[in-house]
């Protein structure tokens, strides 16, 4: 049963692997020849490993500099981020994080079957790591292990499948169509991005038509603006860290300016993978994904990962993420002054969920709603990390903690919840998932009501004239 269990997690964790058998899926429903269902499943696995790759430069070049960042201003505290406090959770709690992960697709999918929710959660990573944390909140509060798997895969369920509907409003303006969606657990963040872009800025003054001046016409390019900005925010740090630092515990050695100047450089190499990874996935599998809608899931969104949005707002990327990170230093900043634990920023965290929540700020409040959206994001994934701790037992007491804003809201919700006893965290879920069921059919009886009085209202009009 284990061996069975741990090939399962192994499929279903590699997301590239989901994506591919999704295209497969879609192709074979659509009964496409042999040779193009070879070639789409291959180009959507690849595509996404290209994507992955990308993303794993990016993180790579981060991760020192997060590191050089703490020496540099001697911060010490509690860094948010999810490989690393999940590496943590596997290892005490894999089994039941496993099957609640597997369950809880499980429950997306029939969730999107039978319900208005039509989105179909895609990223397999983060879901894991979302079962990990609702694992342990569940099981270090008291609860079985099949009494966690059981509540904690409806929970997992209900959390995949209503967190791309909070952003897919906004994912419409941003993308101009309605066939794709976002499936990440910063998505509560992005969404908010979207909404102070809405209250606060002006949508037709886009980050992606600002006026640069003849001379500095090689800006235009996304990769030399990435590329240039980082380098300058590698430079500085760097000098603070001093050579000394950057010299014995980073570079191996290699001249710390130039090695500062590399990883800028390497950070914008993966972003340019990045995007390319996306461009093919996008092109292979909302074809495919037609297939699965029409057969098994009628009017399905693939729900993707948040390099998804990057080509339609390349330079809201970099300003969201430098906006979040800002947010991440004024709420440490504001941490430190009232004492306390305290959250560091974590980079990948920033970039990731900062980057998106620019693109989306920028489709519903232009430049002012990418930097104050995504400003608010980093404030957001600074303060709920640290309302979550005290309810993750001894992995709350790591240096390390769950980074992205689905995680704030989602632990905060189970943990004052199961604080309050297990029949407070049954009846949670209980009610969420009959206001999602109940809710929909209403919606769904109303739309069709509305639909039968159009033709009607019509056809009376005709008559009266």
């Amino acid at each position: 049963m284990n061996s069975v269990l741990q090939k399962l997690l192994d499929i279903f964790r590699e997301p590239s692997v989901i994506v591919g058998l999704i295209a497969l899926l879609g192709l074979l429903l659509q009964r496409k020849s042999v040779s193009d269902t070879i070639k789409g499943t291959t180009k959507a696995f690849v595509g996404f490993l290209v994507l992955a790759a990308g993303a794993g430069v990016v993180s790579g070049s981060l991760t020192p500099f997060g590191e050089m960042f703490q020496h540099a201003f001697g911060v010490q505290g509690v860094v948010p981020n999810n490989e690393a406090i999940v590496g943590k959770v596997l290892t005490d709690y894999g089994s039941q994080a496993a099957l609640i992960f597997f369950f809880g697709m499980v429950v997306n999918v029939l969730l999107a079957r039978f319900t208005r929710f039509k989105f179909i959660y895609m990223s397999g990573h983060v879901a894991l790591y979302l079962a990990a944390m609702i694992a342990v909140i569940l099981i270090a509060n008291g609860f079985s292990s099949w009494q966690a798997v059981l509540w904690g895969a409806l929970a997992q369920g209900l959390v995949t499948t209503l967190s791309p509907a909070l952003v897919q409003p906004w994912m419409r303006r941003a993308t101009n169509n309605d066939t794709v969606a976002l499936g990440h657990t910063g998505n509560v963040g992005i969404a908010t991005s979207g909404l102070v872009g809405k209250l606060v800025g002006d949508p037709t003054k886009s980050t992606e038509d600002l006026k640069i001046p003849k001379g500095l016409g090689f800006l235009r390019d996304t990769t030399v603006v990435i590329a240039v900005s980082m380098g300058v925010i590698y430079l500085l740090v760097t000098l603070v860290a001093g050579p000394g630092y950057v010299e014995d515990k980073l570079s191996d050695g290699q001249w710390y300016l130039l090695w500062a100047v590399m990883q800028a450089g390497t950070f914008s190499a993966g972003v340019f993978i990045i995007l390319a990874g996306v461009r093919v996935v996008l092109a292979e599998i909302i074809p495919a994904f037609k297939g699965i809608s029409e057969k098994l899931v009628p009017n399905a969104r693939p729900a993707l990962d948040v390099p998804i949005v990057f080509t339609f707002a390349p330079n809201a990327v970099l300003i969201g993420f430098l906006s979040s990170f800002v947010g991440g230093l004024v709420g440490m900043g504001v941490l430190v002054a009232v004492g306390g634990t305290i959250i560091i920023p974590g980079i990948v965290a920033h970039f990731m969920t900062g980057a998106a929540s620019g693109v989306i700020g920028n489709a519903t409040g232009g430049r002012r709603g990418a930097v104050l959206g995504a400003l608010t994001n980093g404030l957001l994934i600074t303060f709920l990390p640290l309302l979550v701790l005290p309810f993750l037992g001894d992995v709350g007491l790591q240096n390390s903690t769950f980074s992205d804003a689905d995680f704030g809201v989602s632990g905060l919700l189970l943990g004052g919840a199961v604080q309050a006893g297990h029949a407070a965290v049954i009846g949670l879920i209980v009610c969420a998932l009959a206001a999602v069921l109940i809710g929909s059919a209403v919606t769904t009886r109303r739309a069709a009501g509305k639909a039968e009085e159009a033709p009607a209202a019509a056809e009376e009009g005709r008559t009266a004239s």
